[in-house]
């Protein structure tokens, strides 16, 4: 049994706490919000987030950062991603000395179009980064928690301790994979998110499988262009941290990104998607990093520069779809 302190009180932090719980460690939860921590310890369920799911005993909720940190072996952070730093510096010299950093978070810092391991090294120092492990790949928070099947990557440079990590944490409904590739893992995590709005904007535009499918595919080979400039590897992007996250959060109900997308593609905006879908779409803020990050290094995206004009520059999503279409005829395979 290991003492784990998960940063973050949404969906995904919670779905891991009710995860590790079931294994017999001992769960700090840790949320800001005051209310929600109340609420969480009465009625034993993260109702705002991840209703219908019974907080074990072993969940202790907490609102202070030190009783959260207080020896923790692990420690998983699991907030937006456009709140990680300012987390990250609050915890500060609070993080235990020995313990392995977790990032549990799919994003790329708007500005700095920094990755969040780098971040977290930036912060935090070096010596964090060879005991950082990312956790990513396809799962919804809500079939985690109720225990169907799932299979997702640790990635860490030092595979050591994604290996310790896989021991602890894998049960018969929960495998943990490990790869030494932490910018592909943590690109594919961030860009899927994209690609999904763009696969709800299809549907709320009423088009079908055909359109769906092409758009998967092409947003695959974009992911793959940005992992191979910055350093990734070709085999994560095939496997869970890319082609498997990517499918899920392009056709899952649950995805929150595809969720928004769906509302754009009906011609509602950017505002009132996000108020009405409610939890955070992190895609919505990752399409402006991906698309300063591409045009930074030359990389060609179309499908992240059609999304970002729609986002942001106020362009008819049904004329960014067609756009697409009518680019020019190339192979499907350069070189």
């Amino acid at each position: 049994m290991s003492r784990v302190a998960i940063l973050g009180g949404g969906a995904w932090g919670t779905a891991l706490a009710v995860h590790l719980a079931r294994l017999e460690h001992e769960i700090r939860l840790w949320t800001h919000r005051e209310t929600a921590a109340r609420e969480m310890e009465r009625e034993r369920e993260n109702r705002r987030y991840l209703p219908g799911i019974r907080l074990a005993p072993e969940i202790r909720i907490e609102t202070a950062l030190d009783r959260a940190l207080e020896q923790a072996e692990v420690v998983v952070l699991a907030v937006p991603s456009h709140v990680c730093r300012d987390v990250f510096s609050q915890v500060g010299e609070r993080l235990p000395a020995a313990a392995l950093a977790v990032s549990a978070i799919k994003g790329i810092e708007t500005g700095s179009l920094r990755r969040i391991s780098q971040i977290m090294t930036e912060v935090w120092g070096a010596a964090v980064g060879a005991r950082t492990v990312v956790l990513s790949g396809p799962s919804f928070a809500q079939e985690v928690a109720r225990g169907d099947p799932t299979a997702v990557v640790l990635a860490a440079e030092e595979l050591e301790a994604a290996e310790r990590l896989q021991r602890a944490f894998s049960s018969r409904s929960f495998r943990f994979y490990t790869n030494t590739d932490v910018i592909g893992t943590e690109l594919g995590g961030a860009l899927k998110n994209v690609v999904a709005i763009a696969a709800g904007v299809l549907e709320g535009l009423g088009m079908g499988h055909n359109t769906n499918a092409a758009l998967i595919t092409r947003g695959l080979a974009e992911i793959g262009r940005m992992c191979a400039q910055l350093g990734g590897r070709p085999e994560t992007v095939a496997g869970l941290a890319g082609l498997g996250d990517l499918v899920l959060t392009c056709t899952g109900a649950l995805s929150r990104n595809r969720a928004v997308g769906v509302r754009l593609g009906r011609g509602q905006s950017l505002e009132a998607a996000q108020r009405e879908v409610g939890a955070v779409a992190e895609g919505v803020r990752t399409t402006a990093s991906a698309h300063a990050l591409a045009r930074q290094h030359g990389i060609e995206m179309p499908i992240v520069a059609q999304m970002h004009a729609v986002l942001y520059a106020g362009k008819p999503p049904g004329e960014a779809v067609w756009e697409l279409m009518t680019r020019n005829l190339k192979p499907e395979f350069e070189g």
